[in-house]
């Protein structure tokens, strides 16, 4: 996945923090460049898609940011993978331009910070590093 092409002031972004069980979303714009937790989804399958299409009818966001995760030497392993399908499938379901960030401890921050909702919390911790790396 690539940077997000065109992203001037003012645009929304959702990030997610993928997992088998639970997806942790965060928004955030490119003005402010800081994001906030927003939820935690619990659906699986198609109902999964179809809670992540209510929240971009609600938010309309010019791009989303997925973290990949990797072990701590930067191998890959199978959420790895499983991370990168999802945000295909999420370029693919909803035309919009997907980036993926590392999100190597991100988890573990959000319960270090006292999250209350760790996977949201890592979703915007995820958005935080998206806005660091991506200069405007």
């Amino acid at each position: 996945m690539s940077q997000a092409p065109g992203l001037h002031a003012h645009h929304t972004l959702l990030a997610f923090d993928f997992g088998l069980k639970r997806v942790g979303v965060a928004t955030g714009n490119t003005l402010l460049r800081a994001a906030q937790p927003l939820t935690t989804l619990q659906e699986q399958g198609e109902a999964r898609f179809a809670a992540i299409a209510a929240l971009i009818r609600e938010w309309a966001p010019a791009a989303l940011v997925v973290g990949v995760p990797f072990h701590p030497d930067g191998a890959e392993h199978d959420n790895t993978r499983r991370a990168r399908r999802f945000a295909r499938q999420l370029g693919g379901r909803f035309a919009l331009p997907v980036t993926c960030v590392d999100e190597r401890y991100t988890t573990t921050e959000a319960h270090a910070l006292g999250a209350r909702d760790a996977d949201a919390a890592a979703a915007a911790i995820i958005l935080d590093q998206y806005f660091r790396e991506h200069a405007p």
